[in-house]
């Protein structure tokens, strides 16, 4: 490594602290995603919720951050192997499609919940695969044939995918 690499690396490591502290400074939720709840002093991070209702939507809210931050990670990934010179151009060509299947399949996710989020359910989560898709839904009691069959409309009018598991979370 000369010095001129060397050189670069280090002002791309400063650039990359900068960022860090800029972003700590702006986003007043990062000490809620760090697990620290400044106004009651408490973890957020706790199994010892006594309240279910809480319980019940945090389940729906840290998994939705979880399944949306894999598929960033992966779209990311996708996308710097398909800009890499090394790359073949089938290679290229098949990351293209699972690039723009999973792109799709996340636009239909979030689709999905919006619209069951707007026919009275309070609390949805879905994930679609390649042929198959698994909604979870906030429920204390079991769904009726027509609400099963409300469900199953939504997502084959978004995905076009007739495999449609759905489950319970109380």
């Amino acid at each position: 490594m000369n010095k001129k690499q060397g050189a670069i690396i280090v002002v791309l490591l400063a650039l990359i602290v900068c960022a860090g502290i800029l972003a700590t400074k702006l986003n007043a939720d990062l000490d809620y995603v760090a697990g620290n709840d400044m106004s009651s002093g408490k973890s957020t991070i706790s199994s010892n919720d006594s309240a279910t209702s809480k319980t019940g939507s945090s389940f729906f809210q840290e998994n939705q951050i979880v399944r949306d931050n894999n598929n960033t990670q992966a779209l990311q990934n996708l996308k710097a192997l398909i800009d890499d010179e090394h790359t073949s151009n089938e290679v290229r060509a098949d990351l293209s499609k699972k690039y723009t299947n999973l792109a799709l399949a996340t636009s239909n996710q979030n689709q999905i919940e919006t619209i069951l989020k707007s026919k009275g359910y309070e609390e949805v989560l879905s994930y679609v695969q390649d042929n198959k898709v698994t909604i979870i839904i906030k429920a204390t009691n079991k769904l009726t044939e027509a609400q099963q069959k409300q469900i199953q409309d939504v997502v084959m009018d978004v995905t076009h995918i007739k495999d449609v598991e759905i489950q319970l979370k109380e």
